[in-house]
């Protein structure tokens, strides 16, 4: 199933296209990931969705990623006496420890790592920052605030806490029983850590998932800005969460952030995925807004490797609609005369590595000789990243002997993965270069492609090999 586009699309699952049938229309429509949130899914559930996804792949011959999200920590206050109260400008409202029902001056706030790291000056934002409270006085047991912007407060609204590092990590005792079945299952590819402060908070699912799954750390809380090189570094990939993000921060500087979050992931190589609201009317409208379509063609003109769609595909009345409208609008983005130069202007200069030294000479090669296809044979993945950080104008493809690695990138931008044997020898790895790019529909028998790999063959992180290789009337090795 050939793509004819390079960033990749991400689709959550949910009561709206959980079925199998509806799976494999997203799939065919230009999913290429699909998304269990594990704040909604069971575990019955997560394994039931895994299964029909592998069915689906096992039919289409195309690998497919599957990414868990875990939930996070979720901050909430109590509940009011009579369900919801209205709190004015300029009031005083307090939260406390006192676990009685709320009411215009007070309610229970059941989480006493913010009473301890609250203090005075700190921003308090209720239900998504519709209610703006400003800490005046903290004891541990208590916060008295200003009401800054009033609104209605009613029972088991989210906090979210600007200024405020919190003592706690990201993974809570909900996420850690849920990975544990994530990882039970043998067959997720990515787990998405979410509300990051800290480079600390990736270190104990490092610990337990033992590289099972790659990490991908979602950026939506301001701390992990501050910080956020080295949470690039010790993760996999990113995801930019625009939503929660937007919240704990000015709505204007969200677009700035999501441009430097690529950027910075792109100068290294790793996955970062663009989420939240990129369609969000087509939850219930089948066409999107002329904004929404700018804002997905802003993230596939900055490079992002992928787009995400969440309750548009989870529980919209739209879910193929709105994979198809993102995949087209993606194919017509990167047939725009602009694009190329934009992608070109931001490449980042390659890493004194070896692989980065191949990589940027198989683009090159590739881009002058006007050649069908960049081949990399990868085990580890780690060469397939290195090619899709050059954003090559030509067609990447990934081939692994590993289903696993197949999977795990098939989040990366441009990159089109084929499950193989590994070669036997030199001849045969590039008679099955040949024959791979001619039978995927990328090349026909006279086209030239280039081919990377490690030799000794299967030796992993060993790429130090370019080949350029003709496309025989058979479809194998014209050499």
């Amino acid at each position: 199933m050939k793509r004819n586009r390079k960033v990749k699309i991400l689709a959550t699952l949910g009561p709206a296209s959980a079925e199998e049938h509806m799976i494999e229309k997203l799939h065919r429509a230009g999913a290429d990931v699909f998304r269990i949130n594990m704040s909604h899914a069971s575990h019955d559930m997560m394994r039931t969705l895994i299964g029909r996804i592998r069915a689906v792949e096992a039919r289409s011959g195309r690998p497919i990623g599957i990414l868990a999200d875990l939930q996070g920590p979720k901050l909430r206050v109590g509940k009011f006496a009579n369900g919801s109260v209205e709190l004015k400008a300029g009031q005083t409202f307090t939260l406390d420890n006192n676990e009685e029902p709320g009411d215009e001056n007070r309610v229970y706030l059941p989480h006493p790592e913010i009473l301890e790291a609250v203090k005075p000056g700190h921003r308090l934002l209720i239900d998504d920052g519709k209610l703006h409270l400003r800490a005046e006085e903290c004891n541990g047991t208590s916060i008295v605030t200003t009401v800054v912007a009033g609104n209605k407060i009613s029972d088991k609204k989210g906090v979210s806490l600007p200024d405020t590092l919190l003592a706690i990590g990201a993974l809570t005792e909900k996420d850690r029983v849920d990975l544990d079945a994530v990882l039970a299952t043998g067959s997720v590819d990515w787990v998405a850590l979410s509300f990051v402060q800290r480079p600390e908070d990736l270190a104990e699912v490092r610990k337990i998932s033992k590289n099972r799954v790659g990490l991908m750390s979602k950026i939506e809380k301001p701390q992990a800005i501050e910080r956020i090189d080295e949470i690039i570094e010790l993760s996999d990939a990113l995801m930019v969460a625009r939503g929660d993000l937007g919240v704990e921060m000015p709505l204007e500087a969200v677009p700035g952030i999501q441009k430097q979050l690529t950027r910075a992931c792109r100068r290294v190589g790793k996955p970062v995925v663009v989420a939240t609201q990129m369609l969000e009317s087509m939850i219930s409208a089948a066409v999107p807004t002329r904004a929404e379509v700018s804002d997905v063609a802003t993230a596939v003109f900055e490079g992002a490797d992928a787009i995400m769609l969440s309750a548009e595909s989870a529980s919209g009345q739209y879910p193929i609609e709105a994979v198809t409208t993102m995949a087209s609008i993606a194919s017509t983005v990167e047939r725009d005369p602009y694009y190329s130069n934009i992608i070109h202007a931001q490449r980042p200069q390659p890493e004194a590595t070896g692989a980065d030294a191949i990589s940027l000479a198989a683009r090159e090669i590739a881009e002058t000789l006007k050649l069908s296809a960049i081949v990399c044979y990868t085990g580890s993945g780690n060469t397939g990243l290195r090619a899709a950080r050059e954003r090559p104008e030509v067609p990447v493809l990934a081939l692994s002997p590993i289903i696993e690695t197949a999977r795990r990138l098939s989040v990366v931008w441009g990159l089109h993965c084929v499950v193989t044997e590994d070669a036997s020898d030199l001849d045969d790895m590039v008679n099955r270069a040949c024959r791979i790019v001619h039978n995927e529909g990328f090349g026909k028998p006279g086209d030239r492609l280039i081919i990377t790999a490690g030799v000794p063959l299967g030796t992993p992180g060993a790429t130090n090999m370019l080949r350029i290789a003709f496309i025989g009337s058979d479809g194998q090795s014209g050499i």
